[in-house]
Formats: structure tokens, C-alpha cells, sequence
């Protein structure tokens, strides 16, 4: 068969000439990029919002000691403070409710979280208190609400391992 009498498809379709002519130039919109202008106001507003309250700009001493201890620490980092172990109880009925808070008042570190019928108490305890510790655990310990935190953490076996650790420290 011979090559030159092979004729593809397009080469039996006329096509007329066409002659590429420039885009007309006023069909083609100009793009201004400059911004619009903006009227300069004859005064300049006042900072104060009226009728707020005029708040401090930094937190008072009362407020960073409310924070909770995630919340202080994800704001400020992890404060360096030496091993601790926390008792965290709710009210109970009971004779010994009095003598348990004001033991919890005696710690290191007292917080009432939470108000109303929610309140529960907070008493950080470090190791040389560790006779204060076991003595407030005895009263508050047999309720489920109380929860053991180590440096403020709910750790695994708090209850079985960590408090009977730190009672070995008592002499």
C-alpha cells in the first residue's frame, strides 16, 4: 500500500483562512486597582466604652489564685512547686464534716471550688505534712465523692498506692 494515497480525515475538510486580529481595546474593561477613597473623620472616637466598667489591665492576686490548676498552667506553664498530694471531698452529713474542713483549712494550700450544694474542698498537703494527710484521709476516705490528686493530677491508684507511700514518710 502505498503511503502518499492515504488521506486522514483533516486533510479533506476545507478550512477557510482565518487571519488572527488584535482584541479591540475598548471591549476590554481597564482594571484600576486603586482603593476607593475613605473620608477622614474630623474627630477621633474616645478608647472608653461608656457605660463599661473600667477593668484592670493584669489579673488581681484573688483572681490567678481562683484559676484552676490546668487553667494557671496552660496560661503561666507549670509553676515550680515541690511534690504535693491534694484530698478533694464534697460536704457529707456526718459529726466529723467540721473537723475534716477545718483540717483541710490547717493545709498548705486551702481552696473552696465550686458554691452552694457543688462546693467541694481542696487541701494540698506536701511530705512533710504527711501525718496531717493520713489523719484527714481517715475521715474523709471511705466516701467515693473524695478523689486524691497528685501535683493536682488524678493519677491511677492514688488511693492504694500513693497515700500509703507518702505515709511512709511519717516518723
Amino acid at each position: 500500500m502505498n503511503i502518499e494515497g492515504i488521506h486522514s480525515f483533516q486533510d479533506i475538510i476545507p478550512f477557510p483562512d482565518l487571519e488572527m486580529k488584535p482584541t479591540d481595546p475598548a471591549a476590554t474593561p481597564t482594571i484600576d486597582n486603586t482603593p476607593p477613597a475613605v473620608p477622614v473623620p474630623d474627630y477621633r472616637p474616645v478608647e472608653r466604652f461608656w457605660p463599661y466598667v473600667d477593668l484592670p489591665e493584669q489579673p488581681t492576686d484573688e483572681e490567678l489564685a481562683a484559676l484552676s490548676p490546668e487553667l494557671s498552667e496552660a496560661l503561666f506553664g507549670r509553676p515550680a512547686l515541690p511534690f504535693s498530694v491534694s484530698l478533694e471531698f464534697s460536704p457529707f452529713d456526718g459529726p466529723d464534716y467540721s473537723r475534716a474542713v477545718e483540717m483541710a483549712r490547717g493545709s498548705a494550700e486551702y481552696r473552696e471550688l465550686g458554691s452552694g450544694s457543688a462546693v467541694r474542698h481542696r487541701a494540698r498537703f506536701y511530705p512533710q505534712d504527711a501525718a496531717t494527710l493520713r489523719d484527714l484521709f481517715e475521715i474523709v476516705g471511705r466516701y467515693d465523692a473524695t478523689d486524691v490528686l497528685v501535683d493536682d493530677r488524678p493519677v491511677p491508684y492514688a488511693r492504694e498506692l500513693w497515700l500509703p507511700l507518702i505515709w511512709f514518710l511519717i516518723r
